[in-house]
């Protein structure tokens, strides 16, 4: 019996859009000034094959003072590039109406956690959501098993009572079924992750998807 159902939020409860114009303008608004050398020792450190370092450590090595005021001023350039899925209050209605509890698990990186739990407000989820984990405050990323089983222990719910959502087979998917939890890859805004030897419980092409599968397991 499902008694909950937790998402991923990025290409899952929000679709995020890459843009090298923004990327630019939002070094400048951060820096107050145009800087071609910084925005090329950005994209090396952040964009290159390296391991993901904490975006505030990244930010101190290029010389930034206050990388609080930095990505405040960054994010705020690139809210365009960030859509709230349209029926996802909707669907998280539709949830909560049959009783099942509601959450999001997700990576918080580059932005913090206090950035991602400020767009979660904005956008109208947070309070639809019974619970919010992000790795930053766990110490855990997805697919370690603790960043899912931390969100399970807040709302009181075994992991064959859950359901995870999310876009990436590795991370989501592989991620939720390790711990015993039946899994549905969220296909509305990307299905080009076809990662060898994982494969959801369930696939979603619209949100409506999510709802019929907790209707199947949940009557």
């Amino acid at each position: 019996m499902i008694e909950a159902v937790l998402f991923d939020w990025n290409n899952t409860l929000v679709q995020f859009t890459w843009d090298d114009d923004l990327l630019a303008e939002g070094h400048r608004a951060a820096l107050g000034r145009d800087d071609a050398v910084f925005t090329a020792r950005y994209r090396e450190l952040m964009l290159g094959d390296g391991p993901q370092r904490p975006y505030v450590e990244v930010l101190r090595e290029l010389g930034v003072d206050d990388p609080d005021a930095f990505i405040d001023a960054e994010h705020e350039v690139w809210r365009p590039a960030h859509a709230v899925l349209g029926s996802a209050q909707a669907m998280l209605d539709s949830l909560r109406g049959r009783g099942i509890k509601t959450g999001l698990v997700a990576n918080a990186w580059p932005e913090p956690a206090r950035v991602l739990r400020a767009d979660a407000q904005a956008s109208g989820l947070a309070p639809l959501l019974d619970v919010m984990v992000f790795s930053e405050e766990v110490g855990v990323s997805k697919p370690q098993p603790e960043i899912f089983l931390h969100a399970l222990r807040e709302l009181g719910v075994e992991p064959e009572n859950a359901l995870f959502v999310g876009d990436r087979l590795e991370t989501d998917v592989q991620g939720a079924a390790n711990v015993g939890m039946t899994t549905v890859q969220a296909l509305w805004f990307s299905a080009d992750d076809s990662t060898a030897g994982v494969e959801p419980d369930f696939m979603a092409f619209t949100p409506m998807d999510v709802v019929n599968v907790v209707r199947r397991l949940a009557p």
